[in-house]
């Protein structure tokens, strides 16, 4: 059981994002003689293959002696969980501080995204043809982001609102950076400034604020801003998978909505055996906004994967 468990906090800290779960479970089946579908010729009773969509969704199948026509043993469950995600142009600047521009993904409550620790996850397809990999906020010596809140002795009108109403989903972006005019003093960025000139400097200063964010990007990752047009960055909490409570019963972590399921269903899948039936599992994306797209139930996903 110990370790059972061990190996779901392991796939929940390794799958924060569809594309990460579809890559674990990659790797897990591998060891397990799971081929994929498109480098087999046929198949035969016994063989063990896979169908992936996307690197989003992903279908095992282990073939039973009888014709396929007389149905499948079917476990289902979505990898995908509610989220925040970048923008096309997501980078800008206000008041000395420099943010990431997001949309909410799925059913969230909002109010629960604000002053929590949140790291970056996804990949970024540069304009030179390369894939980087963006993993920032889990590692021990990372740093954190955040969505900040009004403080609570200014937010007598917040408090009145209902639950639905007190973040607005288009103030949940996220603080990335930050910068201030040591010449100047912590208010240089206000732009209140009475003189001309100095409200010229003040706004290339606030320039210079995004410019040294987007420097330690290129310097890290080697991308440019340009090349975020094309991202798929999701903004997750940031943490590993912990235990909950003195007794441990309990396990506190992200995306456990429906990545048990997930978890569970392909446990199953790989200790056990088909006999005259076929065994199917889908672990597939898109459950959290209706399973549209071509990654989601709702496509041809599993009709093309049994065809």
């Amino acid at each position: 059981m110990a370790d059972l468990i061990k190996e779901y906090k392991d796939f929940l800290d390794n799958g924060k994002t569809e594309r990460r779960c579809v890559n674990a479970i990659l790797k897990r089946i591998s060891a397990q003689g799971y081929k994929d579908i498109f480098e087999t010729d046929s198949l035969k009773a016994g063989d063990k293959v896979f169908y992936q969509k996307m690197g989003k969704s992903i279908i095992l199948f282990e073939i039973g002696r009888d014709d396929i026509e007389k149905g499948m043993n079917i476990l289902g469950a979505h990898i995908d969980s509610p989220r925040l995600d970048a923008k096309q142009k997501p980078v800008y600047e206000k008041d000395g501080l420099v943010y990431l521009n997001t949309h909410y993904y799925g059913g969230i409550k909002k109010y629960q995204w604000v002053t929590l620790p949140l790291a970056l996850n996804g990949y970024v397809f540069t304009k030179d043809g390369r894939t980087i990999d963006v993993n920032i906020g889990d590692a021990s010596d990372d740093p954190v982001f955040c969505i900040s809140d009004i403080l609570i002795h200014c937010a007598q009108d917040q408090m009145k609102k209902p639950a639905s109403e007190v973040i607005d989903g288009e103030k949940l972006d996220v603080i990335i950076g930050s910068g201030f005019n040591q010449g100047k003093g912590n208010d240089c960025c206000s732009g209140n400034d009475s003189d001309g000139d100095q409200g010229m400097e003040t706004k290339k200063e606030k320039d210079e604020i995004k410019k040294n964010v987007l420097s330690i990007l290129k310097r890290k990752y080697d991308f440019e801003e340009e090349d975020l047009l094309s991202a798929e960055i999701e903004v997750v909490p940031a943490g590993r998978a912990r235990f909950c409570g003195f007794d441990k019963n309990l396990i506190l972590a992200y995306g456990q909505d429906d990545r048990s399921c997930a978890f569970a269903s392909l446990e199953a899948m790989l200790a056990s055996k088909a006999e005259e039936r076929t065994n199917c599992c889908i672990l597939t994306d898109k459950e959290e906004i209706g399973s549209y797209g071509a990654t989601g139930m709702d496509s041809h996903l599993l009709d093309n994967a049994v065809s």
